[in-house]
Protein backbone atom coordinates (compact mmCIF):
# COMPACT_ATOMS: atom_id res chain seq x y z
CA UNK A 1 0.00 0.00 0.00
CA UNK A 2 1.57 3.17 -0.88
CA UNK A 3 0.93 6.46 0.30
CA UNK A 4 1.38 9.93 -0.52
CA UNK A 5 2.81 12.57 1.54
CA UNK A 6 2.53 15.89 1.24
CA UNK A 7 5.55 18.38 0.09
CA UNK A 8 5.12 19.65 4.50
CA UNK A 9 5.38 15.88 5.92
CA UNK A 10 8.38 15.04 3.19
CA UNK A 11 10.10 18.16 4.66
CA UNK A 12 9.01 16.69 7.99
CA UNK A 13 10.44 12.98 7.49
CA UNK A 14 13.89 14.27 5.69
CA UNK A 15 14.40 16.45 9.83
CA UNK A 16 13.70 13.24 11.34
CA UNK A 17 15.85 11.41 9.41
CA UNK A 18 18.16 13.74 9.90
CA UNK A 19 17.58 13.77 13.68
CA UNK A 20 18.40 9.75 13.68
CA UNK A 21 21.63 10.12 11.58
CA UNK A 22 22.82 12.62 14.68
CA UNK A 23 23.04 9.34 16.61
CA UNK A 24 25.06 7.53 14.65
CA UNK A 25 29.27 8.98 16.17
CA UNK A 26 32.11 8.66 13.80
CA UNK A 27 34.25 6.17 16.47
CA UNK A 28 37.69 7.46 15.59
CA UNK A 29 36.23 11.24 15.50
CA UNK A 30 33.69 10.87 18.59
CA UNK A 31 31.41 13.39 17.12
CA UNK A 32 27.92 12.52 14.65
CA UNK A 33 28.34 12.02 11.06
CA UNK A 34 25.80 15.40 10.89
CA UNK A 35 27.57 17.55 12.43
CA UNK A 36 30.96 16.26 10.53
CA UNK A 37 29.33 17.74 7.89
CA UNK A 38 29.44 14.21 5.77
CA UNK A 39 25.72 13.92 5.24
CA UNK A 40 25.10 15.66 1.74
CA UNK A 41 21.56 14.87 0.82
CA UNK A 42 18.37 12.60 2.02
CA UNK A 43 16.21 11.71 -0.65
CA UNK A 44 12.51 10.32 0.11
CA UNK A 45 10.36 8.61 -1.69
CA UNK A 46 7.18 9.46 -0.44
CA UNK A 47 5.08 6.46 -2.34
CA UNK A 48 7.89 3.81 -1.51
CA UNK A 49 8.99 5.23 1.83
CA UNK A 50 12.76 4.51 0.12
CA UNK A 51 15.18 6.73 1.50
CA UNK A 52 18.63 7.47 0.10
CA UNK A 53 21.25 9.02 2.25
CA UNK A 54 24.07 10.14 0.40
CA UNK A 55 27.24 11.07 2.53
CA UNK A 56 31.08 11.21 2.60
CA UNK A 57 33.45 9.98 4.55
CA UNK A 58 36.44 12.23 5.78
CA UNK A 59 39.33 9.74 4.14
CA UNK A 60 38.29 7.75 0.69
CA UNK A 61 40.04 4.66 2.31
CA UNK A 62 38.24 4.84 5.50
CA UNK A 63 37.45 1.66 7.33
CA UNK A 64 34.39 2.78 8.95
CA UNK A 65 32.18 2.75 5.51
CA UNK A 66 30.53 -0.31 6.66
CA UNK A 67 30.51 0.73 10.72
CA UNK A 68 28.68 3.81 9.41
CA UNK A 69 26.41 1.95 7.21
CA UNK A 70 25.32 -0.08 9.69
CA UNK A 71 24.43 2.33 12.37
CA UNK A 72 22.91 4.56 9.58
CA UNK A 73 20.73 1.08 9.22
CA UNK A 74 19.82 1.15 12.62
CA UNK A 75 19.49 4.98 13.53
CA UNK A 76 16.97 4.96 10.13
CA UNK A 77 14.97 2.09 11.75
CA UNK A 78 13.65 4.71 14.26
CA UNK A 79 11.85 6.85 11.58
CA UNK A 80 8.90 4.56 10.94
CA UNK A 81 8.38 6.40 7.43
CA UNK A 82 11.50 4.86 6.05
CA UNK A 83 11.17 1.51 4.31
CA UNK A 84 14.13 0.41 2.46
CA UNK A 85 17.51 2.46 3.11
CA UNK A 86 20.19 3.13 0.20
CA UNK A 87 23.67 4.35 1.84
CA UNK A 88 25.41 5.67 -1.35
CA UNK A 89 28.70 7.33 -1.01
CA UNK A 90 30.22 10.12 -2.43
CA UNK A 91 33.49 11.68 -3.21
CA UNK A 92 32.64 15.18 -4.51
CA UNK A 93 32.75 17.72 -3.49
CA UNK A 94 35.26 16.24 -1.71
CA UNK A 95 34.81 16.76 2.57
CA UNK A 96 36.85 19.14 4.08
CA UNK A 97 36.67 20.55 7.48
CA UNK A 98 34.78 23.30 6.29
CA UNK A 99 31.64 21.12 6.08
CA UNK A 100 31.81 20.45 9.61
CA UNK A 101 29.33 22.72 12.00
CA UNK A 102 30.80 24.96 14.76
CA UNK A 103 30.10 22.55 17.44
CA UNK A 104 32.38 19.58 15.87
CA UNK A 105 35.01 21.99 15.09
CA UNK A 106 34.89 23.64 18.62
CA UNK A 107 34.16 19.82 20.38
CA UNK A 108 38.24 19.31 17.53
CA UNK A 109 39.63 21.85 18.41
CA UNK A 110 39.80 23.30 15.28
CA UNK A 111 39.57 26.42 14.17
Amino acid sequence: MSQQYTEQEVTDIKERVLTALETVIDPELGIDIVNLGLIYEIEFDGETGDTIVKMTLTTMGCPLADILTDQIHQALAEVPEVKNIEVKLVWYPAWTTDKMSRYARIALGIR
